[in-house]
């Protein structure tokens, strides 16, 4: 008969041993390993563009090394504090608006009993996330951005005149950061609706018969088991603060709102492939990435600090 290992002793023993006595699984791994080291790290060596003058003709060891040079011309130029004030503004705003709605969601959910309704209600949250982003602003645009619009018509037979939002650098946040939440909210509430799942019904019943209300269940059986989850998803969506949907951002822009709606990926944009300053933009970007990663080892200790939920 096979002898039982001992975890704690396996635990113990040095790392070499411990990967030999489950080698099967390693095993499984060396696919995902290869693919993140050929597509994931291997193009970490284009990094070093940011600290060269890039000569497509020379390549990228034979382009002149110039160090901090992109990153302070970056850094000393007029755009740099109102990139970053937009960047943070519009990503801070979208955290804290869309970030507590699917946890609402989810928790509303899971207290339905009807169970067609709640399919229902499940399906039409759901739909929106596979719209493309290409047709929801195209949508968004025909809605508020038209004089035949159903935002204008709406608007007008209350006679009221109505301005373009779109074109209103006030409303570009609001704009972009609701619309953003219609359509994954209900996506975005599947991971808690999965946590929710695994509640025993038992403590509910055990609650109803202490007298617990329902209001009073929730807060203390359904919340404190989605905890973990939320504190993982708020690490990682901490650690994208500075990578704001570039696309919709694109595609929502106008010249009558660019004081508001220049960010740091389209700046990137912008600089790299229309003017084909790739060294300047990949320093910029570069910068970017940074920042993110920054906030997710700072969000993450203090998640592992306050309440000993980490990703590492």
């Amino acid at each position: 008969m096979m002898a039982v290992k001992d975890p704690l002793r396996l635990k113990k023993a040095p790392l070499r041993k411990r990967i030999a006595s489950h080698w099967e699984l390693y095993l499984f791994l060396i696919p995902a390993v290869i693919w993140y080291g050929i597509f994931r790290y291997g193009p970490l060596y284009g990094m070093q563009i940011a600290f060269r003058n890039f000569n497509g003709a020379l390549g990228i060891w034979g382009s002149k090394w110039v160090g901090l040079k992109h990153f302070r011309t970056f850094f000393e130029s007029y755009y740099f504090w109102p990139l970053l004030r937009n960047t943070l503004a519009l990503s801070f705003y979208h955290l804290l608006a869309s970030f507590p709605l699917p946890i609402l969601l989810a928790l509303m959910l899971n207290e339905m009993r009807v169970e067609k309704y709640r399919k229902v209600v499940q399906t039409v949250a759901y739909a929106p996330h596979f719209i493309s982003l290409v047709v929801l602003v195209g949508t968004v645009k025909i809605i508020f951005g038209t004089s035949t619009g159903l935002a204008s018509v709406l608007v007008g037979k209350l006679g009221i005149s109505y301005s373009n939002i779109l074109t209103d650098p006030n409303a570009f946040r609001h704009v972009y950061v609701w619309s953003g939440i219609w359509q994954n909210v209900g996506w975005s509430a599947i991971i808690y609706l999965a946590s929710l799942s695994a509640i025993d019904p038992q403590q509910h019943e055990a609650a109803i018969i202490d007298g617990a209300s329902r209001l009073q269940r929730i807060w203390h059986i359904n919340l404190p088991v989605i905890v973990p989850v939320i504190t993982i998803m708020l690490i990682l969506n901490s650690g994208s603060i500075m990578n704001i949907g570039f696309e919709k951002v694109l595609l929502l822009q106008n010249d009558l709102i660019m004081d508001t709606a220049d960010v740091i990926s389209t700046y990137v944009y912008r600089r790299g492939l229309l003017h084909a300053e790739f060294s300047f933009s990949s320093a910029v970007d570069l910068f970017n990435n940074v920042c993110n990663f920054l906030l997710l080892i700072v969000v993450n200790y203090i998640s592992g600090r306050l309440n000993n939920n980490s990703l590492f």
